[in-house]
């Protein structure tokens, strides 16, 4: 399994709409974001008759016989809330908290730099290693994990030396659990099931912003196999159909992954992907967009004005790389960005 290949097209799942072009939190579109595997507390899916979803299944098909092995990594993005304050004291002074002098502002300028408030974001994965398929048959197993709430206040000082103002970042207590099971799926088949649940508390009255805080974000699926080979649900093979059409996916889509014809991976990803989904050679990096059109995006962002640009910059280092990256851009790159033909076949003698 190319485990570097896998985590590039993952990586892109994670960050699916996690800032898009302007690239600035004053765009509308970035003051709504994360549109994909969004898995939001039990209670306020309940409260929303479970249109938002509190948890994702994956089913999926392994050839393989007793002794096979299973590994399992579930990732997600837990959200940071950033707030932006201003604040007027000397740097020394500088409480440890939030004082009755600190503000809540939308943005704030300090020395030509623009600070404003964002959701930032921070990866978390929980992995589960070594399981035999034989033994989740018979017993599946149940991971609970609990991240912890945080909070952490940052001075923001100007070039006199005094405190202007200051970030605040909150993130909130999860509760969550992964399942793995399996089940024979005639002969020398077995059916893989994963689940992964947000457990939170959380009061059925309570905001879509504030159960956002609470939720597994752009959350996927990464399955790999030793002993066994997993089989595809979008071509299987004719002794697996019928096995491959009894699976159930809720809220995600397995295909195999890795290098064409490899067997031993699959990404379960809330976007619907191919087998072998794969990262275009000619793009520099990751625009945030899974249909994005380097050439133009990159062109875009060049023709940005100098203020939009610092607005960008203090976005986070997300949007800071995305700019610097593509500013660097040299020609011969943006040359190949133009298009490219891949797959090329002689023609038919008999085409017309």
């Amino acid at each position: 399994m190319s485990a570097c290949g896998i985590e590039q097209v993952a990586n892109a799942v994670l960050y699916e709409g996690y800032i898009l072009y302007p690239y600035r939190p004053s765009a509308v579109k970035n003051r709504k974001r994360f549109n994909f595997g969004v898995l939001y507390p039990s209670g306020f899916s309940e409260a929303q008759g479970g249109i938002d979803a509190c948890r994702v299944q994956t089913e999926c098909l392994i050839a393989a016989g007793a002794d096979a092995r299973l590994d399992v990594k579930v990732r997600f993005l837990q959200l940071i809330s950033r707030l932006v304050g201003e604040f007027d004291a000397p740097l020394a002074e500088m409480p440890e908290e939030p004082s009755a002098g600190f503000r809540l502002v939308e943005s704030l300028e300090i020395d030509g730099a623009v600070f404003a408030a964002w959701q930032e974001a921070v990866e978390r994965e929980i992995v589960v290693t070594d399981c035999g398929v034989a033994a989740l048959a018979t017993k599946p197993l149940r991971r609970e994990f609990t991240l912890t709430s945080r909070e952490h206040y940052a001075a923001l000082p100007n070039a006199r030396g005094r405190v202007a103002g200051a970030f605040l970042r909150r993130q909130h207590f999860i509760l969550g659990a992964v399942e793995i099971s399996a089940e024979p799926a005639g002969e020398g088949h077995f059916k893989i099931r994963v689940r992964a649940l947000n457990l939170t508390p959380f009061e059925r009255s309570g905001t879509r912003e504030a159960a956002t805080e609470r939720a597994l974000v752009s959350a996927h699926t990464i399955l790999a196999v030793r002993g066994g080979e997993f089989v595809s649900l979008l071509d299987p093979p004719e002794a697996a159909k019928d096995a491959a059409a009894g699976c159930t996916n809720v809220g995600t889509f397995p295909v195999l992954a890795g290098e064409p014809g490899s067997r031993d991976a699959m990404l379960s990803s809330p976007i619907i992907l191919y087998d072998y989904p794969q990262i275009a050679p000619e793009s520099a990096g990751n625009f945030f967009d899974g249909t994005e059109i380097d050439e133009m995006l990159a062109l875009r962002v060049m023709t940005m004005t100098e203020d939009e640009k610092r607005e960008m910059r203090q976005v986070d280092r997300h949007a800071r790389e995305l700019l610097e990256r593509t500013e660097s851009l040299p020609p011969e790159h943006l040359m190949k960005l133009h298009g490219a033909l891949r797959g090329l076949r002689p023609a038919r003698e008999d085409t017309v």
